[in-house]
């Protein structure tokens, strides 16, 4: 892969953004649902990876297994691995049924087991409406409830178009037409968009911000804005957490309680004002951690409410700006050794798709400066 190899700066970016999804989904898988109150009462405070919320028991969420937020990932990289190209959402609809049908191995359940079993409702419509109800997949997401589900694994995205955040956010929102729409779908492409540009755009993560809320629309990027000064007033999470919930939660359509599936009225709707809370807060966070990989994560998992997706795509934009030398060993050993994975093998399977993504973008950038003198020529 030449200059595209394992010394080379991009590649230990595409592995912190890989690693630092999977670590931040893992540390705040135990609490999710959770709030700050409780994870006090039962922890004191996560910083590390802690047992299940119900003790010990080798299996649940906790002690370095992560969620389905990064078994999405994986299988969103095993899809581009196999094409070896950019895809679309005609490409992901055909091939990610038979995927999620398949088994894998599930560390919470301590055994395999098809994947679709492990899922949220949201995502399981995926197996349901393009595996079995055969539907055009640009339409795929219609109905379904709107929430962070692809926004949670859209990082590959921004990987292999990790040189053209642009593309990286209009290639997510084609994609996951087929999961998710209104304000569900924006906060896929923008999670695309902060990987990309963090991996090789801003070198700060208040760029990687202002660029994000730049590109945002609708909700998504008045909430961004609302948030944004509340973050850089901030230097410590623990007094910035209740803050930032409080400036959240007029755009967030999930309920205080976040477990209530009852007597729900605008949550998880389409809507132009709303947006999910779960890409914003990670943001946010980022912010006032000024872009620390271990602060950002750890203060997520203590936010409570859906924080192992929290602190996967803070973990994940922090890795993709940083790069994986910014993550402690211990946990990257525990989470592949909790998991039975190697994220290093992944990572080396999404790097030759990252470098023909790349070129093809050079090569039709030279034709068109070659090009365009001849149709800009005026004959006299």
């Amino acid at each position: 892969m030449s200059g595209y190899g394992k010394n080379s700066l991009l590649y230990r970016k595409v592995l912190g953004c890989l690693y630092g999804g999977a670590i931040g989904d893992a540390l705040g898988g135990p609490t999710e649902g959770k709030t700050p109150e409780a994870i006090r009462e039962r922890y004191g405070e996560v910083l590390d990876f802690v047992e299940p919320w119900d003790g010990p028991s080798g299996i649940g969420k906790g002690d370095g297994r992560h969620t389905d937020d990064t078994h999405m990932v994986r299988v969103l990289c095993e899809i581009y691995r196999d094409a070896g190209d950019r895809i679309d959402v005609f490409d992901f609809a055909r091939e990610i049924p038979g995927r999620l049908a398949a088994d894998r191995w599930i560390s919470e359940y301590g055994r395999e087991a098809p994947l679709v079993d492990r899922l949220f409702h949201p995502e399981k419509w995926l197996y349901h409406r393009h595996g079995l109800a055969n539907v055009d997949p640009r339409s795929g997401g219609v109905g379904n409830m709107v929430n962070c589900g692809a926004c949670m694994y859209a990082a590959p995205v921004g990987m292999v178009n990790a040189f053209a955040a642009e593309m990286a956010y209009r290639d997510a929102i084609d994609i996951f037409s087929a999961h998710q729409v209104s304000f569900g779908l924006e906060a896929a492409g923008l999670m695309a968009f902060a990987v990309s540009a963090a991996i090789s755009g801003p070198q700060t993560i208040l760029q990687v911000y202002d660029a994000t809320l730049a590109q945002a629309h609708e909700g998504t990027r008045h909430a961004l804005a609302a948030l944004r000064p509340v973050a850089l007033a901030h230097a410590d999470w623990r007094t910035a957490l209740p803050l930032l919930r409080e400036t959240i939660q007029p755009f967030d359509t999930a309920p205080d309680d976040f477990r209530d599936r009852g007597n729900r009225t605008d949550d998880w709707t389409p809507s132009r004002t709303h947006c999910i809370e779960e890409l914003p807060i990670a943001l946010a966070l980022l912010l006032v951690c000024q872009g620390d990989f271990e602060s950002a994560v750890v203060a997520s998992a203590n936010y409570g409410r859906d924080c192992d997706s929290i602190a996967g795509m803070a973990g994940a934009i922090a890795g993709s700006l940083h790069g994986v030398n910014a993550l402690p060993t211990r946990w990257i050993q525990q989470v592949n050794a909790a998991n039975r994975m190697n994220l290093d093998l992944l990572a080396d399977e999404i790097m030759p798709v990252i470098q023909k993504v790349t070129e093809n973008s050079l090569v039709q950038a030279q034709r068109l400066q070659d090009q365009l003198p001849h149709f800009l020529h005026t004959d006299l």
